[in-house]
């Protein structure tokens, strides 16, 4: 009887270890909905079908404070606006809405020092220099 008991426990972690992965693989994804066929950036804007007041307007609502910078952006084949917003806290958030409908994909949290520069915890590809 503690054989089987022990039996369904495991079965039911691995169950949710498993289901886990796949919340965590699908929002790795985060794709749009419009594909990115070209790297000219020019033509973005022609794009996308969600205006830029209206993703602003999303990404303020994700995540109050004052918005730093936004533009269209090709993230990982897709189109989308990347909103950088200064919050509060002095953390600076990138907010990437999808440029064909407007919903909120990804909100990533980035620390700043004292001196401006990005953390560690940052996910924009760049990597940090220290001073010589």
């Amino acid at each position: 009887m503690k054989r089987m008991i022990t039996t369904v426990i495991s079965g039911v972690v691995l169950v949710a270890l498993i289901a886990i992965g796949g919340v965590s693989a699908q929002q790795a994804k985060n794709t749009g909905s419009i594909q990115v066929k070209s790297e000219d950036e020019a033509g973005f804007a022609g794009m996308a079908k969600v205006s830029l007041d209206s993703a602003v307007s999303a990404a303020l609502k994700a995540v109050p404070g004052k918005v730093l910078k936004a533009e269209l952006e090709n993230e990982n084949g897709y189109l989308v606006y990347g909103i950088e917003i200064a919050k509060a806290d002095h953390q600076i958030a990138d907010v990437k809405i999808d440029a064909g409908n407007g919903k909120i994909l990804k909100i990533d949290t980035d620390r700043n020092d004292n001196e401006g520069h990005e953390g560690e915890d940052s996910d924009n590809g760049h990597e940090e220099v220290g001073e010589r």
